[in-house]
């Protein structure tokens, strides 16, 4: 199904790999607790997610900083939930969802048995845009880091996906020509669509149930890898 015969595989890590959903939930169960406040969990998913997903739009972009990301999806959330919390204990939950995330290590269904069908067969790294310090954590803790020669993210890059020298870093990390090269991501915008402008193959793993988009093949499990590669 591929254009050139694929040697190398970058996949994206959260949403992808790493079941950032649940271990997300866990986490913030555990400081809200931990700092005694009186907030309903759903509740305040419900809320924090889409516009945590704001701001990593916005981040993505460069039109917010890291702190600020960290700051107003906390921020927001509890001025919508209309419930009064000090900016002091928003920097204190900020730095302990950072601190205790990567504690957390559910990965999405089937990604072990399908790095583990791909490892012996391919070169395999990673391309993310999460934090540098929290990215390796999460890799190790939840025992995939090894499947991986490369891990590139966005602080190292110094751009975030989809620009274009977070995937040409990569491709020069990783030795390979772009065409050689196969991304796989949840992310139509920054890994899709940004590794398709570099001459890279891709794969959309459909993690947000996107509408069909004709920019290339989709799959709802990571096990269809094995009957694609």
């Amino acid at each position: 199904m591929f254009d050139c015969k694929v040697t190398d595989i970058f996949f994206d890590l959260d949403h992808t790999l790493w079941d950032f959903e649940k271990n997300s939930a866990l986490t913030f169960a555990k400081i809200l607790e931990n700092h005694k406040l009186q907030v309903d969990l759903d509740d305040f998913l419900e809320v924090y997610s889409p516009i945590n997903f704001q701001m990593w739009a916005l981040y993505r972009e460069n039109e917010i900083s890291k702190s600020a990301l960290r700051y107003q999806r906390l921020k927001q959330t509890f001025d919508a939930l209309h419930v009064y919390v000090s900016d002091d204990v928003i920097d204190s939950l900020a730095h302990d969802y950072i601190a205790h995330l990567s504690s957390f290590t559910h990965l999405l269904p089937n990604t072990v048995q399908t790095l583990e069908y791909l490892f012996p067969k391919y070169k395999l790294h990673i391309i993310t845009n999460g934090f540098q310090e929290v990215q390796e954590r999460k890799l190790k803790g939840s025992s995939i880091h090894h499947y991986f020669q490369k891990i590139i993210d966005s602080e190292m890059a110094g751009v975030k996906k989809p620009d274009p020298y977070i995937f040409e870093l990569a491709l020069d990390m990783a030795q390979v020509r772009p065409q050689n090269s196969l991304m796989i991501g949840d992310n139509l915008e920054a890994d899709i669509l940004g590794a398709k402008a570099m001459g890279m193959q891709v794969l959309h793993y459909n993690f947000h149930n996107d509408s069909e988009h004709g920019v290339c093949t989709m799959i709802n499990d990571l096990i269809e890898i094995k009957n694609i590669l």
